[in-house]
Formats: C-alpha cells, sequence, structure tokens
C-alpha cells in the first residue's frame, strides 16, 4: 500500500510540473488565434481552467479518505485490545 502511495505521489508531482503557465500568456494566445479566426485554442484552455479547478477538490477527496480508512484502523485495532 506504501508503494501505491509512493508511486501516486510522484507521478502526481511529476505531472504538475507541466500546468505551470501564465495568464498573460494564455490570453495572448486566446487572442491572437482568434484575431486570426481559429477558436478551437479556447476549448482547450477551458479543458485546462476545468482540470485546474478539479484538483484540489480531487486531492482533498483522497487525503480524506485515506484519512478515514486510518481512523477505522485504529479503531479496529483499539476494539481488539
Amino acid at each position: 500500500m506504501r508503494l501505491k502511495i509512493t508511486l501516486f505521489t510522484l507521478l502526481f508531482f511529476g505531472f504538475q510540473l507541466a500546468t505551470w503557465a501564465q495568464c498573460a500568456m494564455c490570453r495572448a494566445s486566446v487572442e491572437n488565434n482568434v484575431s486570426n479566426g481559429d477558436t478551437s485554442i479556447g476549448a482547450g484552455l477551458n479543458t485546462g481552467i476545468l482540470y485546474l479547478f478539479a484538483m484540489p477538490y480531487t486531492i482533498a477527496l483522497v487525503i480524506g479518505i485515506l484519512w478515514y480508512r486510518a481512523a477505522k484502523k485504529r479503531k479496529n485495532k483499539l476494539a481488539i485490545r
């Protein structure tokens, strides 16, 4: 179980490095593409925004589940004694 958590953590932080972006750069890119008639990049940015919006909630959910499992194991150990 510990190996899975470590692997997940490493993969999670490894993929986070690719999400560093500047809002001014995104806006300039969208404005430039829209002025040239290409509106497809806006859909990609919307998907990225939704991804960034959902990640804190996903992290909180995972931490909550792990906390719940640990509390349940601790309670079972105390009940057995």
